[in-house]
């Protein structure tokens, strides 16, 4: 098993690191949608979907 571990050290760490980012960004765009900011970073005038996107309550 430690072999095993030994061989693929370097792919353990980025597949780690990859895990950590893939992370960060869902945790990111969850407490971004709880904000209420949009995930698009431009202006609603000319969007087709404006409507949908900002809901009025």
């Amino acid at each position: 098993m430690l072999a095993w571990i030994y061989q693929n050290v370097a792919t353990i760490i980025i597949s780690l690191i990859i895990v950590a980012v893939v992370f960060l960004i869902i945790y990111s765009m969850v407490r971004n949608k709880k904000k209420g900011k949009s995930s698009c970073g431009c202006g609603c005038s000319n969007c087709p979907m404006s409507g949908s996107c900002h809901n009025e309550k």
